[in-house]
């Protein structure tokens, strides 16, 4: 597993340069700069829990515009099959390509333990609830893309810090929506985080 760094609430968001869904380079704070971003990232494109967790975005993705939030997905996949896979399950959310993993490590979101990625009985426990409900059965990451790679959510405000860093314990684990609506407590993504003491 390699040594990782985590962002922590209120830290200054890294701004990478990605690939749009068109293989057009964008620099990540242009989307949190007029709105509260809700940044996604993805394991691989044959995992049944991120696609559970597209799943009840894209069905929350009205409440979150109405929130005043913009969703944005990322994968590390190229250009092209993140367009064709974003088309598929999340055609309302802007969708970005990171193949070099850049945003990923930036992020702190490395390689998963056999335990965060396998073995956890909370992820069997998972694969067989989803491919009794939905059918989502796990499959083997497309070419390029790495089945330990971690994923992450986070929510930037549009001054460029973090309000929430969410990272999973496991790949079953995913922040719920609720949290990602309401915050900690009814916390407002939109004002700074209030850093000071209390008295």
């Amino acid at each position: 597993m390699e040594n990782q760094v985590q962002l922590k609430f209120n830290d200054p968001a890294p701004d990478v340069k990605l690939l749009d869904e068109d293989g057009k380079s964008i620099q990540l704070s242009s989307l949190w700069r007029d709105k509260v971003l809700v940044l996604a990232f993805t394991r691989h494109f044959g995992c049944p829990q991120c696609k559970e967790m597209l799943d009840q975005l894209i069905d929350s993705h009205q409440a979150l515009t109405e929130k005043g939030l913009r969703l944005a997905i990322i994968s590390h996949a190229s250009a092209e099959s993140a367009k064709q896979f974003c088309d598929l399950r999340a055609p309302s959310a802007i969708c970005l390509a990171d193949p070099d993993r850049l945003a990923y490590h930036q992020y702190g979101l490395y390689r998963g333990t056999t335990w965060q990625t396998l073995l956890s009985p909370r992820i069997w426990i998972s694969n067989r609830q989803l491919a009794r409900k939905k059918g989502y059965k796990p499959e083997l990451p497309p070419p390029g893309q790495n089945a330990y790679q971690m994923s992450g959510t986070f929510i930037i405000g549009t001054d460029g810090r973090i309000r929430l860093p969410y990272y999973y314990d496991d790949i079953a684990d995913h922040p719920p929506v609720d949290l990602i609506l309401h915050g900690i407590m009814g916390a407002d993504w939109h004002k700074p985080f209030d850093s000071k003491p209390l008295l």
